[in-house]
């Protein structure tokens, strides 16, 4: 009695391998963005193995993309990087995350832009607004945008004013930028093309990214308690709390994705295999390099 056909293996390593040849290309063109923006992404911290990472991320979620679908999503992880950057580790005042946070919302609204980090998101905009889909999705991609920023000057708050509980720092996990690069993802991708349809994705992308949010954490507490950022594992007395919210919010995900499934299967695809690799890679090692 057997329990099925044996996989090939063969058939298996070559799958593996194209999805690979999508990262490398991915990696490239990564490179070449940030080349032509240097101001925006200084060799440290943005060198060649985040550029790797970040592209791998994107093609092992999504391997059905060829490597031109897949390149704009990986600028779009770009921008979530280099807005973590400048507010995190460069902005000096609230007036500098303000500036940061009306840059992102004028570009999206069709202003032109004159500083660095505008005018890469002007292309990013401009290669978005090339889908069929966008006039209508549109706003998604703004209030997913607004609701990061926001997110992200909290927590440059709370760096200064005092440390939030676990529940309130997990309610602003938008922070992390993962549902705002999904939602451009699947505008430009054409993967949802109707309101009705990003509306669906949406709540089950903000419930993975709470969990992306523990487990980026698990993984990079060292250097977030050296440097300063706030981690959930910070913010507990026990850190076996977080691994258990972590486990409990896997959980929650996976009914929410098996639902989706009936609904959105390719999106619930997308969702589950982010979700298993952001796992699998932040046991080992992080995105970022030195900060």
């Amino acid at each position: 009695m057997t329990d099925g056909p044996t996989p090939d293996p063969l058939a298996a390593a070559a799958e593996q391998g194209r999805v690979c040849a999508l990262a490398a290309q991915g990696q490239r063109g990564l490179r070449k963005a940030a080349a032509a923006h240097p101001e925006l992404f200084p060799a440290d911290p943005f060198d060649a193995t985040l550029f790797s990472s970040i592209a791998q991320a994107m093609a092992f979620s999504a391997p059905w993309h060829s490597a031109a679908e897949l390149a704009v999503t990986n600028r779009a992880v770009l921008w979530g990087f280099a807005v973590d950057w400048l507010v995190d580790h460069q902005a000096t005042s609230r007036a500098a995350v303000d500036r940061v946070t009306r840059t992102c919302l004028d570009v999206l609204d069709g202003a032109g832009a004159d500083d660095p980090l505008g005018r890469f998101l002007a292309e990013l905009r401009d290669d978005v607004a090339a889908a069929p889909g966008y006039p209508a999705l549109r706003g998604h991609w703004r209030a997913a945008m607004e609701r990061t920023l926001d997110a992200m000057a909290r927590e440059w708050d709370w760096r200064r004013t005092g440390r939030p509980t676990l529940a309130d720092y997990l309610a602003n996990a938008d922070n992390l930028a993962a549902t705002v690069v999904n939602v451009a993802h699947w505008i430009h991708t054409g993967s949802v093309s109707t309101a009705e349809a990003m509306d669906r994705v949406v709540p089950v992308s903000d419930e993975v990214q709470r969990a992306l949010r523990l487990v980026n954490d698990l993984g990079t507490h060292r250097r977030d308690a050296e440097s300063g950022d706030l981690n959930a594992l910070l913010l507990v007395d026990d850190p076996a709390e977080v691994e258990r919210r972590f486990a409990e919010q896997v959980d929650h995900c996976r009914v929410l994705l098996a639902k989706l499934a009936g609904e959105a299967p390719r999106e619930a695809d997308f969702l589950s295999r982010q979700l298993g690799f952001t796992t699998g890679f932040y046991r080992s090692t992080d995105f970022w390099g030195v900060r």
